[in-house]
């Protein structure tokens, strides 16, 4: 049985302050002003001119040759890996990668590869845990096609890869021949968080992708980039998939928009996690992991309470907050101020505390 996604208890008011994730952001008036002015044509048809102004500026953004609007990151990541590899090969990537554990089974259904999960502290793994899995090229075994990597890490903890450590791993896999592919869902929080250009950051992977409906604040859409083979060859998955489009550039647009007022700003965000991350160090019984970017995470098995009842329980006061691996996260976001943080810590405690 496929189960719908968690709902508020009932007799819960409306959410308001959203701590759950930045999947919950709205567009707001200024960013639809630009939806609304947006040129638009047949993107499927190539004719959307505000696509193709976004996939020229995402290309130079990550020093790519090209990019490809994608309707979400899923479909990136399932689209790069079609691209990239073929039935039975073997990507390497974190136990804790979204491509594992967020995709619906896709890559078992779709792609027909086989992950290899390896270990690491923080989702994370080095170059020596790289060297260790590689396989003999003998044809008992998958051909190793892939390394991937997710930046900033999610289940992690939302911490971000060293740039040196993103290139040793890279670098290996290049060693023995295979592709390289970022995940780049949460890429702008970790190149504000270390002051590092997405170019430089990117520069050793083959294929990324950028989210902007999550602390960017659009509505809608993924960029794609590599190489002008590999988008080539996107675009056949693109169309096999249902991803094609017609008038995009509306929500191009948004991202257009996010682009050149959502980026600096999410330093902010990142400020808002270490004031949350702050404040509940102070209740007996929490756990709280050190921010990197706009993910909390907190362990509250000390407190005696669930994850499931502190989520009921907030959701009562219309504070909304997600458990993932065994812990609640809080994740910060442009709608989310810091006033809000306060009131949520009060909150948290409250509740901890009936």
């Amino acid at each position: 049985m496929v189960h719908a996604p968690a709902r508020p208890p009932a007799g819960a008011p409306p959410v308001r302050i959203n701590l759950y994730s930045d999947t919950q952001t709205r567009p707001g008036p200024a960013m639809k002003e630009a939806m609304m002015r947006a040129e638009v044509g047949d993107e499927q048809h190539g004719d959307d001119p505000t696509v193709h102004a976004l996939c020229d500026r995402m290309a130079a953004l990550m020093g790519k040759e090209a990019a490809i609007y994608l309707p979400s990151g899923t479909m990136c990541n399932v689209i790069a890996i079609l691209t990239h590899c073929g039935k039975g090969d073997e990507v390497v990537a974190h136990e804790t990668s979204h491509i594992l554990h967020s995709e619906g089974g896709t890559h078992a259904a779709l792609t027909g590869v086989q992950i290899l999960p390896l270990k690491g502290e923080r989702g994370q793994f080095s170059a020596d845990d790289v060297r260790a899995v590689i396989r003999p090229k003998t044809r008992y075994a998958p051909p190793q096609r892939l390394l991937e990597v997710e930046q900033t890490a999610n289940i992690g903890g939302g911490t971000v890869w060293p740039l040196a450590q993103l290139n040793a791993v890279a670098k290996v896999a290049h060693e023995q021949g295979w592709s390289t592919h970022m995940d780049g869902a949460r890429l702008m929080n970790a190149c504000v968080a270390a002051g590092i250009s997405a170019k430089e950051m990117v520069a050793q992977y083959d294929s990324v992708w950028l989210d902007f409906t999550k602390g960017l604040g659009a509505p809608l859409g993924a960029v794609l980039c590599g190489t002008d083979a590999f988008i080539g060859q996107a675009w056949r998955w693109k169309q096999r998939l249902g991803g094609s489009m017609r008038q995009a550039g509306i929500c191009a647009a948004a991202c257009l928009y996010a682009l050149d007022h959502n980026v600096e700003r999410l330093a902010e965000d990142h400020a808002n996690a270490k004031a949350l991350a702050r404040g509940l160090r102070q209740i007996e019984g929490v756990v709280v992991e050190e921010p990197d970017t706009n993910l909390v995470f907190f362990d509250i098995k000390g407190t005696g309470l669930t994850v499931e009842a502190l989520q009921a329980r907030l959701a009562l006061q219309g504070i909304a907050v997600s458990g993932l691996g065994g812990r609640v996260r809080a994740c910060t976001h442009l709608d989310v101020s810091a006033p809000m943080i306060e009131e949520a810590v009060a909150a948290i405690r409250e509740a901890i505390g009936r």
